[in-house]
């Protein structure tokens, strides 16, 4: 068994190098008649079936090795026009039959023995080979390597961003960006390809006149053959051959353009062509009018357009009767005369922790029987900030509302709205990142998770969206984004009691002597609950609930209060709140106040008072750590103030809304960074 399957290996492992040494001999070793019978009907036949593969594959990427292909079968063809060349000149002077049956054929059955018909259908194979399908599938080659190519970071940004929203795992994201990688592999070397097809048809053009002279000279000075007899012999015998050559180029270069020209999504093409030419039945209806119209005109062919028009017409009913009929909803009847019951307890509905509303044109994306693409999104949003945020998120409720309008959604948290935003479930969001290289047709909108300019263009601009380095993503999953960043920056009101119960319980589990020494002996849950809420409010996790609970255990013997018991959770946490903002690097850059102005400050927050600055004071000072939170967004790198620790709740809590500025207090540092002073800000 071992033997065999060594034995298959090794032949699987030489066959290349065995089918490129023939095609060498071929080029040095003359080959008898038969032998090359053989390997021109070899050579149509695999001409056809790769066609018919470019056909039958659903998407281009699974026919990948194409390109390696189409290299061997044009060197192949070439190799079997050397051999026939050398064929023609040594045997044609005895006569059509020199070369084989194959040629023989093409040379008189196909053109009827006729050399001057030979040399026209010749040329005209040419013209279609080269001029039309050659040309243009060359072309195509060209222009979707190079927009493929530019695609590619607005293709890669999409997996980004649905990874980052939890519509996607790290293996499906690291799947899809291999699939980009091997669709520019693919495009480009189809563009380096077509270029063998060009070459190949020209090839033919030189080849039938290198032939026919040589075969002339030859025949008329070596063999004394009359200039009639070397024109009927060698003419007719290098036509054939040529046309040998040219069916299976011209069906390459057939297959060249098909798999260019395809989409590279997945579909089957027999269906796709037949459902959109003949989806509606009018364009049939409307054909067999004309056809009718031009059949009853006198010194027309009637039969032929008048049967043609009643094929096309009884075409066009069967389709109208395939099409699904639109289903009618029956009205429920409600008796007026039903009693109402008496209200309860079970007639008080509880507040939704996370509602979403959705307008009825929405509907769809949403309806469970109908696999709404928004339902999973919305799952891999929840699993996505679990994982994260370190809790159990609770679920989303999602209902239409008619007060809505049709294409609105509402993000609801506790019964308050936080978030709206309008989607066309029939257009795609393509949103500009920061740099694209042109604008797009569309409606003008705001994306409503990050405010980034974006237009709603129509499905079949996605393509091109992409290659002008746009983000392109779906309506579900536009909503799915909006709800994860909103759930985000809303954590804090997320966790309540029932949850912090929850927490207390699992982590009972694994270190039952810590959760009963911590609650309720020394510190109630309602505390525990406002620690937790505090960290998530400045966007820390609190995965890590066993550093959180020992923490608490500690301090809890000096203070109660929840500021001063988040404050010593932070410090516990400072490696890990380090690492969230600036990376695993050795040094940490910063922002810190002037001496004069943080002193101020320290005191105030000691001496238990507000921090009491002058409104022009605060606002220069909120202008000035703008600014240098936007410079360190420009330039990639964290944006990081750090101050004493008593300042840096008050600092926190009055800096919330600058974008991307982390406040930190001096003890929550490790003490293996280093700090970078970037600047220092006043008043």
């Amino acid at each position: 068994m071992a033997d065999n399957r060594l034995m298959a290996d090794l032949i699987r492992g030489v066959g290349m190098p065995l089918l490129l040494l023939a095609m060498l001999a071929m080029m040095m070793v003359p080959l008898p008649p038969l032998a090359l019978d053989v390997l021109f009907t070899f050579n149509i036949a695999l001409s056809v079936a790769i066609l018919l593969t470019t056909v039958y594959v659903s998407r281009p990427l699974d026919f990948a090795v194409f390109p390696t292909i189409l290299l061997v079968v044009t060197l192949m063809r070439l190799a079997l026009n050397i051999a026939s060349t050398r064929v023609v000149l040594l045997n044609g002077h005895t006569g059509t039959s020199a070369a084989g049956k194959v040629i023989e054929a093409f040379g008189e059955f196909v053109v009827g023995g006729n050399y001057a018909v030979g040399l026209v259908i010749f040329g005209i194979l040419v013209i279609i080979n080269f001029v039309v399908v050659t040309k243009g599938a060359t072309r195509v080659s060209e222009v979707t390597a190079r927009f493929t190519l530019d695609a590619m970071p607005g293709k890669q940004m999409a997996i980004d961003a649905d990874l980052n929203a939890g519509i996607i795992d790290q293996d499906t994201a690291r799947t899809r960006r291999q699939e980009i990688g091997e669709e520019a592999d693919f495009y480009g070397s189809m563009d380096g390809s077509s270029k063998f097809v060009r070459g190949d048809a020209i090839a033919g053009i030189l080849i039938l006149f290198i032939n026919i002279i040589g075969g002339l000279i030859i025949g008329t000075t070596q063999h004394d053959l009359s200039f009639s007899a070397a024109v009927h012999n060698y003419t007719l015998l290098t036509i054939g051959d040529g046309l040998v050559a040219q069916v299976p180029s011209l069906l390459l270069s057939t297959a060249v353009a098909i798999i260019v020209t395809r989409v590279s999504r997945s579909q089957d093409m027999r269906k796709q062509v037949f459902l959109q030419l003949f989806s509606d039945h009018r364009t049939l209806l409307v054909t067999a009018a004309v056809l009718g119209v031009l059949g009853m005109i006198p010194g027309m062919p009637n039969f032929a357009f008048l049967s043609l028009a009643g094929a096309a017409a009884f075409a066009a009913m069967r389709i109208a009767r395939r099409r699904p009929e639109t289903a009618e909803s029956e009205a429920e009847e409600v008796s007026p005369e039903a009693a109402l019951p008496d209200l309860g307890w079970q007639d008080v509905d509880p507040v939704d922790l996370i509602g979403l509303d959705v307008g009825y044109r929405l509907i769809p994306l949403v309806d469970r029987n109908r696999d709404g693409a928004l339902v999973a999104r919305i799952k891999g949003v929840r699993r996505k900030l679990t994982e994260e945020l370190g809790f159990l998120v609770s679920p989303v409720h999602i209902r239409d509302n008619l007060d809505l309008g049709p294409n609105n959604y509402r993000i609801t948290l506790a019964g308050v709205s936080i978030g709206e935003g309008e989607v066309h479930i029939d257009k795609d969001l393509a949103i500009n990142p920061g740099q694209v290289f042109g604008k797009l047709t569309g409606i003008e909108t705001k994306d409503p998770a990050f405010g980034l300019e974006a237009y709603w263009v129509e499905a079949a601009q996605r393509e091109e969206a992409q290659m002008l380095g746009y983000t392109v993503v779906d309506p579900a999953t536009v909503v799915a984004t909006h709800l994860s960043e909103i759930l985000k920056s809303n954590a804090h009101e997320l966790l309540g009691h029932e949850e912090c119960q929850q927490l207390m319980e699992r982590l009972a589990a694994s270190s039952p002597k810590l959760v009963e020494d911590l609650t309720p002996k020394l510190l109630p849950m309602s505390t525990i609950a406002r620690v937790l809420q505090n960290l998530l409010e400045e966007k820390i996790p609190i995965r890590n609930i066993r550093k959180i609970a020992e923490t608490l255990a500690e301090t809890a013997t000096k203070s109660q209060e929840p500021d001063v018991l988040s404050a010593a959770v932070r410090v516990a946490l400072g490696r890990s709140i380090v690492q969230s903002v600036a990376g695993t690097g050795p040094e940490l850059p910063v922002i810190t106040l002037e001496p004069e102005l943080e002193r101020i400050l320290n005191e105030s927050a000691q001496e238990g008072g507000t921090m009491g600055l002058e409104p022009q004071m605060m606002e220069r000072l909120h202008d000035s750590l703008s600014d240098k939170a936007q410079s360190q967004e420009i330039a990639g790198e964290p944006a990081v103030l750090l101050v004493a620790p008593h300042v840096r709740p008050w600092m926190s809590r009055m800096m919330r809304n600058i974008r991307n500025l982390h406040v930190l207090a001096y003890n929550e540092v490790p003490d293996d960074k280093r700090i970078q002073m970037l600047a220092a800000v006043g008043t």
